[in-house]
């Protein structure tokens, strides 16, 4: 399972280091596309297919399923670990994640996300600062 929180730092060329723990469950070869609230998401290539065909289900004359494809589609990168378990983000993700120097890595039981360190910061005090309500509407959505 993709569980914790790992820090790490953006080196030459936009190359990282994927946390060895997640390497393990994922694999070497890697799916990274633009995620929500200005995150990045990586998955395996199986896992690619499942939200394919989750956000692509409905009709092609939807605009929300277009547009949903290409938030998620027209971003992706297919990425391969090389031997030290680093891969490079490509410049229109750093770009889109507002990625500076230090980016954490989030496990998220079926994928992690990969923020810049200082927006995550901020995400994670707002998350904290309004955890009764997010519950609270969870709650709602599950019943």
């Amino acid at each position: 399972m993709l569980i914790g929180e790992f820090k790490n730092q953006v080196g030459e060329k936009n190359r990282v280091a994927f946390p060895k723990k997640f390497r393990e469950e994922l694999g070497e070869k890697l799916i990274v596309t633009q995620g929500y609230e200005g995150c990045l998401v990586i998955v395996s290539p199986f896992q690619w297919q499942t939200m394919i065909d989750e956000s692509s289900s409905g009709p092609f004359v939807s605009q929300s399923v277009r547009d949903t494809s290409r938030f998620l589609l027209g971003g992706a990168a297919e990425v391969e670990l090389d031997d030290q378990g680093r891969f490079v983000i490509s410049p229109n993700l750093i770009e889109y994640a507002q990625i500076k120097n230090e980016i954490i890595f989030l496990g998220l039981s079926r994928w992690v996300e990969v923020w810049d360190a200082e927006k995550w910061l901020q995400r994670k005090q707002y998350i904290v600062e309004h955890s009764s309500e997010i519950a609270d509407k969870l709650s709602e959505i599950t019943l």
